[in-house]
Parts: C-alpha cells; structure tokens; sequence
C-alpha cells in the first residue's frame, strides 16, 4: 500500500490511481439521480419536489461522514507516510466508530420529528404527505449512507480502489433494479425510491466493514484510545467538505422557497433537475480529489517535495482543460438532459432555459473543488474551509437573496455561476502564495515556502496555515 501510494507521478499514474474514486463517486451520485428520475416519470414533479425539499437532512448526514472522511484521511495518510501503521489503524478505527455512533442519532432524530422537518423545509400541504413518506424510509439508512462515504475514501488509502469502485457499481446497479420494481410494478411511490437507495448503500457499507474487521493489510480495524484532540483535528481539517455538504443543504432549502415563490412546484421540481446535474458533475471532481488525496497527504508526511509538485501541476491542468470540455457537453446535451427527466410542459420549459444559464458555473467549479481538496490533503484546513465556504454558501445565498429581486427567475438560474466566478478569484492569491511565489516564479519556490510556513515558528506562519 505505501509503495501504491508512492509510485511515480506521471499523469497517467496519477489519472489511473485517481479513476476508480472518479467512477465511484459519480456511481454515488446517480443514486440520487436515477430516483429522481423514476420519481418525475413515474410519480410526477411534485413528488420530485417532495424529494428534493427533504432531502437536506440527507445532505447533513453526508456532509459528517465528509469531514470525517476528508479529515481522517489526511490523517490516516499522513501516518502511513511517517511509517507509523499502529496509529494509522487506531484513528481509522475511531471516526468509523464516531459515524456510526452520530448516524443512530440522525435517525431517532428524523423518525420522532418527521412533519416538524418537512414543514421547516419548505413543504407545503400539496408536497406534505410524500416529504413525510420519503424521509421517513431514507432516514433509517443513515447509517449505511456515512459509512459507504467512509468507505469511499478509506479503501482509497487502503490501496484498494478499485474495490470500493466495484461495490459502487454494484450498489448502483441494485439501486436502479430496485427503483424499477418497488415504483414501477409495487407502486410504492416515494417510499420505493428511498427504499431502493438504502438497500442500495448497505452494500459498500457492510462490505467495507467486513474488509476492515477481517484485512491482513497495514489498514484495519484495532483497539483504541478515544482521542479528543485528534478527533477534533480531523473534524478541523475535514470541516471545508462539511461545510461544502451543510451549505448544500441550506442552499437547496433557499432555492426551493424562492422557486416555490417565483414559479410554485414546477420552479421546485426544475431546480431539483438543475441540482441533479450540479451534483453529477461535482462529483466527478470530488472523485478526482478523494483519489489523489492519499498521494498528496502521503507526500507530505514524507516531505517529498519534488513529487508534490508534479501533482500539483498535472491535477490542475486537467482539471481545467476537463473543466471546459465538460461545460461544452453540458450546453450542448441541455434540452436531452431535461427530457431524461420530465416531459410536464411547465418544468420542462423552466428547466431547459435554466440549465442552460446554470451550466456555466461548471467552468469554475470543478477548479474549486479540487482546490480546496487539496489543501485538505495538506492538512491545511482553514484555507480548504475558506475556500469551500465561499463558493457554497456566502457568495451563493447572497446571489440568491439578490439576484431574484433584479432579474426575477433568471437570477436564481445566475447565482451558482456567479457564485463559483468569485469564488474562484478569492482561490487564486491562495495559490500564488502557497504554490506559484511571488511573481510567477517556478511551482518549487511555493512548495518550498509551504513547507517552511509549515514547520516555522514564525508569525506569519502560524497565521498563513496551521498544522497541529
């Protein structure tokens, strides 16, 4: 495993390393979609707006299993790096056992306060019933839903990839069997679809489990120690990917209120078809940064700097050229993308002309991402936080809570992009001082300055990045 994660970097070695969390991820995210699409066929756009409106509480479950995901890994990885395979396993062992402990309170949590949530959600009495139905039954897969987004990241680093890839896949394709017989021939609505999910997500779950209890590996389960202080790093340095899912959240919630005000549940109903297409391609992304993440965490821990370097430039020049490409498509495939979806004349018209207008914040996003994960990586969780905070909530919500005033419906079709543009410009002077230096000098002087901001005493230092 430590010699996977320290092989050569080449763009093709760390392209392939990074593929299987690539693929996996957007597996995941088709979860979500396939039952929106079944939902809009089969049961029709208000119980996709049902299910769009509810499905925050999922969003908060996923953004805790992120951070400690993304903030145990740095850990994890950073271990490995320094050799020290005991406290590799021992704090694995701890944030598997801190999820689930924290998912058994999401679900008594959503089981006792079922309508309360709905309706602070934003369901109206049309909606109610199905945002009842589905909350219900996703709720009690809680568990399952941030233990498979452990698993997602810790089998990376597990050097097994390829591995979770598969039990991704394999999930996914139970899921959309699954959608098909419990909405289509059981006519069980909602309900079926959040059925057809969990089922779904238990799969990676147990098989991770079952991999970490049983492996003969440098990664497994032990005993431990509950430690506080590096507990409380992981969920420091993983607070941007929280912060990412939490702000998701609120988002969504705040795109649904306006929607429901400009356009009533076919505004709802198109935005869950413009966020299903966000969530597909951010999670091309999120993928790329989950698999290079183990390399440039175990990188750093050996304090290779030159091999830093090399990933640096390689994963962000594909990222920008694929970044560009993707958009192309995106605009290009628009009006099919919406016709997968719903057929309702109303949604469709609303969606297809704010996808188009949506679609440009794919420019950006995928550059911010992948910023702020690789800062993660370097355990450097306040700028990676920064970063993550502003593109999904400070500039998003402010778009929103503006835009729609000036520019009606077209200002909630322009507050993503506009929000991932300036996100991006606050992304940049991050760069320049911690990789780029001063004036455009080669990568390697801002490499160089990285480690030693790390390892400094100096004042400066301790402010621009802070390592515990």
């Amino acid at each position: 495993m430590g010699k996977s994660l320290n092989r050569r970097i080449t763009p093709w070695s760390l392209l392939s390393f990074a593929a299987p969390s690539i693929i996996m991820m957007v597996f995941m995210s088709l979860y979500t979609i396939v039952d929106g699409i079944f939902v809009s066929r089969f049961v029709g756009s208000n119980a996709l707006s049902s299910l769009n409106i509810v499905y925050p509480v999922v969003n908060v479950a996923i953004a805790i299993a992120m951070m400690l995901a993304s903030g145990g890994n740095a850990i994890i990885s950073k271990y490995l790096g320094e050799g020290n395979k005991k406290r590799a396993c021992e704090s694995l062992t701890q944030f598997v056992t801190v999820c689930i402990l924290v998912s058994l309170v999401i679900v008594v949590i959503s089981q006792v306060f079922l309508t309360e949530i709905s309706r602070l959600l934003g369901s109206n009495e049309v909606l109610l019933a199905d945002c009842k139905s589905y909350l219900g039954m996703v709720s009690l897969f809680i568990p399952a839903c941030m233990l498979q987004t452990l698993f997602q990241m810790y089998l990376v680093t597990a050097g097994r990839p390829t591995m979770g890839l598969l039990l991704m896949i394999g999930a996914g394709i139970v899921n959309a069997v699954l959608d098909y017989v419990l909405i289509v021939i059981c006519d069980m609505g909602v309900a079926g679809a959040a059925l057809a999910t969990g089922i779904g997500q238990c799969i990676p779950a147990i098989a991770g489990l079952v991999f970490f209890m049983f492996s003969k590996g440098e990664l497994r389960f032990t005993g431990f120690m509950l430690s506080l202080r590096e507990l409380g790093h992981a969920c420091y340095n993983g607070s941007s990917e929280m912060v990412s899912e939490l702000s998701n959240s609120v988002v969504t919630v705040l795109f649904n209120l306006v929607l429901m005000r400009l356009a009533g549940e076919a505004g709802v109903a198109a935005i869950s078809i413009l966020l299903y297409g966000q969530f597909l391609f951010n999670a091309f992304y999120l993928g790329f940064t989950i698999g290079i993440s183990p390399i440039v965490g175990f990188q750093y821990g050996a304090k290779n700097k030159k091999k830093l370097r090399s990933i640096y430039k390689i994963a962000f020049l594909f990222v920008a050229v694929s970044a560009i490409i993707l958009t192309v498509i995106a605009e290009v495939l628009a009006t099919w993308i919406i016709t997968v979806f719903t057929h309702d004349p109303a949604t469709f018209e609303l969606a297809e002309i704010g996808f188009k207008i949506f679609a440009i914040n794919f420019l950006f996003s995928g550059l911010n991402i992948t910023s702020s994960g690789f800062f993660t990586a370097l355990s450097n969780g306040k700028v990676s936080a920064i970063i993550s905070f502003s593109r999904t909530f400070i500039f998003t919500v402010l778009s929103l809570l503006i835009l729609p005033h000036f520019l009606k419906i077209y200002g909630a079709w322009l507050a993503v992009p506009i929000a991932e543009a300036v996100t991006l410009l606050v992304t940049v002077p991050f760069h320049k001082v911690y990789f780029i230096g001063r004036g455009g000098e080669e990568l390697s002087a801002g490499v160089d300055a990285l480690f030693f901001i790390c390892t400094s005493e100096n004042i400066v230092g301790r402010y621009l990045i802070e390592v515990t």
